[in-house]
């Protein structure tokens, strides 16, 4: 088997993304290639404001123009706020960011940024909630407002973007298995659970000579089709398909495993090593799967995001169907990217004025490549992007995860996150590569650690 492993970001760039691509951040010129040409200057009563692109998307070099040219007509039609742009390359724009706050000259707005972009400068953001009275926000969709408001600091952004999550389903395995496709409809969902999910990841699971994993005769050394896949996403991402939660706890210091997401790690450790219906991370990466499990057309379901298009398989016919729920609850993770502003800022209701313009501008929706935040948008997003996959019917399914959505976010922060995420993907590493491992013991000794970097933050 091949032992190289392809991330999430390694696989997108390496595919011809779709209108509902990852708006993810590619490469870009050096920031000072990326300067802006100043067309007009502010007048007496007008406030500067300075917006920071790059944590996220919107340096690329297609994306800067319509960028400077958003600031030209938003100056253009109003003379309260002056807004002016600070490009930098993705690559290095967090060191900058960081450089100019330790500065003393911090932007008053940053975005287009998501939730793990946002860990770094957590604290920092403007609650927008007090801002917010004489603005229109109706047309937001309501997953949209929770996924960026977060505990004890209120709404920190305006989301551009959703990616909401579903299960995505290859609908000829389950043809061919001769099994009828699961619930796509919330409302009539009750019985469609993790437990049946289980049940039916069994039966869609086969061996080379043609037994599926309910049969005494299935050979774990020669499967050939998996029922399911968590697709492209960490032990945090597994935890919340059984609940939100954080492994930090809600003193913001101290470590934890919620009891759910325990329950959730041994479920797929039990997926991977004990009933098969999983890959583990040979299979994943072997030529069978090629590092994009449910993408290689050897995988019944997975759970993922619309940005997910970008790689499904191109000739097998797919579509969605509802997220099962666990003890009662469905929750539908979500990726949502934001614009915000710093609450350094000396101007906060100009920079809202200039962050509530930035987050309703179709134009620059349309340019960042995510599913709309406006509910107004979306009807037409899902159509151009239903004509490129005729096999889809359950648009519906996917875009109602928005309802479902994990709050906390499955990216939250936690202290000292750049060494808290590597140890979450060391214990992925664990659960994934060891048979026999004792993940209750694995667990703990996890969260000994958590707390010990946690506690050097």
């Amino acid at each position: 088997m091949q032992t190289k492993k392809f991330s999430r970001r390694e696989f997108l760039r390496l595919s011809a993304l779709t209108a509902a691509g990852a708006a993810l951040a590619g490469c870009c010129p050096p920031a000072e290639e990326a300067v802006e040409p100043t067309t007009a200057a502010p007048g007496a009563e007008t406030v500067d404001v300075r917006w920071f692109i790059g944590l996220g998307t919107g340096s690329k070099p297609a994306e800067i123009d319509p960028e400077i040219q958003f600031k030209d007509d938003f100056n253009g039609r109003q003379s309260d706020v002056f807004l002016t742009l600070d490009i930098v390359d993705n690559e290095v724009a967090s060191d900058t960011l960081k450089t100019q706050i330790a500065g003393g000259n911090p932007p008053d707005i940053v975005g287009p940024v998501g939730v793990r972009g946002s860990n770094e400068f957590a604290g920092s953001f403007l609650n927008l909630d007090s801002y917010l009275g004489s603005y229109d926000m109706s047309d937001f969709s309501d997953g949209a407002i929770k996924g960026w408001t977060v505990p004890g600091q209120g709404l920190i952004g305006l989301s551009i973007g959703v990616h909401p999550s579903a299960i995505f389903i290859n609908k000829d395995l389950f043809d061919e298995a001769g099994i009828d496709y699961p619930v796509a409809d919330y409302g009539d969902a009750g019985d469609w659970t993790v437990e049946a999910m289980s049940e039916l990841a069994l039966k869609l699971t086969v061996d080379g000579n043609g037994n599926d994993a309910t049969s005494g005769d299935f050979d774990p050394e020669n499967i050939v089709q998996f029922g399911y896949h968590h697709q492209w996403t960490d032990p945090r991402g597994w935890g919340a398909f059984f609940g939100a939660s954080n492994f930090v706890a809600d003193d913001g210091k101290t470590a934890q495993c919620p009891d759910n997401w325990r329950e959730a790690f041994k479920w797929v450790y039990d997926g991977e090593w004990v009933n098969y219906t999983m890959p583990n991370l040979d299979y994943q990466n072997s030529d069978l799967l090629s590092g994009n499990a449910f993408g290689s057309g050897h995988v019944a379901m997975a759970h993922c995001h619309t940005w997910y298009t970008c790689c499904v398989p191109t000739e097998a016919a797919w579509d969605f169907c509802c997220v099962p729920s666990y003890n009662g609850t469905v929750t539908a993770k979500l990726h949502t990217d934001m614009v915000g502003a710093f609450a350094s800022t000396k101007n906060p209701e100009a920079a809202v004025k200039a962050v509530y313009g930035i987050a309703t501008a179709p134009e620059l929706v349309k340019l960042w490549a995510a599913v709309p935040a406006l509910k107004s948008m979306q009807g037409d997003y899902i159509s151009t992007l239903s004509e490129s996959f005729p096999s889809v019917e359950n648009w519906d399914t996917i875009m109602a995860g928005l309802n479902y959505v994990d709050v906390p976010n499955h990216e939250a922060n936690m202290p000292n996150f750049s060494q808290a995420d590597d140890r979450v993907k060391a214990l992925q590493n664990e659960i994934e590569t060891t048979a026999g491992l004792d993940v209750d013991a694995a667990i703990d000794t996890f969260v000994a650690d958590m707390q010990a970097i946690f506690d050097a933050a």
